[in-house]
């Protein structure tokens, strides 16, 4: 319904729309009284105003890429665990994905050079990477982070199905409120997915655990007997797994690369969709201008 919505779930969404309103008011005025805080070194958001997947990781990754002495941020979504945690330092990984969440591991495995730390208070973590050097900072999904002073950037999707804020809508926000954005990039026109595959088959079973999979749908290579949808971040039994191949006779499972990091050490055969961004220079240009704004203070 949030993303998608067909004929007969508009009652509801008309229906919730009052609390749609509030739930949208309280986030303006909270964007609007809420002090800011500096922590003396470039910051830089990724985020989006819907839920659920628009590009966050694989951008916070292309962008980790271009620099040097950065440490990405995030929340940890999905974890088992809690608190200040170090994903990796410098590239070398210092916990398992159950400890840190499927796609702060994904950036961790993705950015040698880098540093990722997850957790909930945004303010420790800027402050760990700060003691321990870093010189950029990437706050992954951190445009509702209002309380932080950063450069702001913003993702969108090409189209959008349902224009409402929670409950009756996938936005966090009032979608005007991206006018408090840095940097409003939209897919198709700002960036664009670049999708590969590894070790396809002639029969593979999808299975995969992201918000909104339906989108995966556009790029499915042929050969997909069957699709097993799993709850955002939830995590893979291989047993069951194995019993999925038997049952609709398959011969690897397909998975994205976020589902991936959870089946490490996983004795399945396994095909995997990879994505990659393509995104104009003149981002870029625009990041490397605030960047420089601290180099000259």
């Amino acid at each position: 319904m949030l993303f998608q919505p067909k004929w007969y779930h508009y009652p509801l969404i008309f229906l919730l729309l009052p609390l749609s309103f509030l739930y949208g008011t309280y986030m303006s005025v909270r964007r609007i009284v809420t002090a800011k805080k500096t922590f003396g070194l470039p910051i830089v958001s990724v985020g989006n105003l819907i839920v659920g997947g628009s590009g966050k990781t694989p951008f916070t990754i292309a962008l980790a890429s271009c620099y040097s002495h950065v440490t990405v941020i995030s929340r940890g979504y999905g974890r088992k665990s809690s608190g200040l945690l170090e994903v990796s330092r410098k590239g070398k990984i210092l916990i398992s994905v159950e400890e840190s969440g499927d796609e702060a591991m994904l950036m961790a495995l993705s950015l040698p050079e880098a540093s990722v730390i997850v957790c909930e208070d945004r303010h420790k973590a800027i402050v760990l990477a700060r003691e321990q050097g870093a010189g950029l900072i990437l706050l992954d999904d951190g445009f509702n982070r209002v309380e932080i002073e950063k450069f702001e950037i913003i993702l969108e999707p090409e189209t959008i199905h349902n224009p409402f804020p929670f409950p009756s809508g996938p936005f966090r926000e009032f979608g005007w409120n991206k006018r408090y954005a840095d940097c409003v990039l939209k897919e198709g026109r700002d960036f664009e997915r670049i999708v590969s595959y590894e070790d396809l088959h002639a029969r593979m079973l999808l299975v995969t655990a992201i918000s909104n999979p339906e989108r995966l749908d556009r790029y499915l290579p042929e050969g997909v007997v069957k699709k097993i949808w799993l709850k955002d971040h939830a995590y893979f039994d291989e047993k069951m797994l194995k019993d999925l191949l038997k049952e609709y006779d398959a011969q690897s499972i397909l998975v994205t690369q976020k589902d991936l990091v959870k089946m490490r050490g996983f004795k399945l055969p396994i095909s995997q969709i990879k994505l990659k961004l393509n995104i104009k220079e003149a981002v870029f240009r625009q990041v490397d201008g605030y960047i420089q704004t601290f180099k000259k203070a």
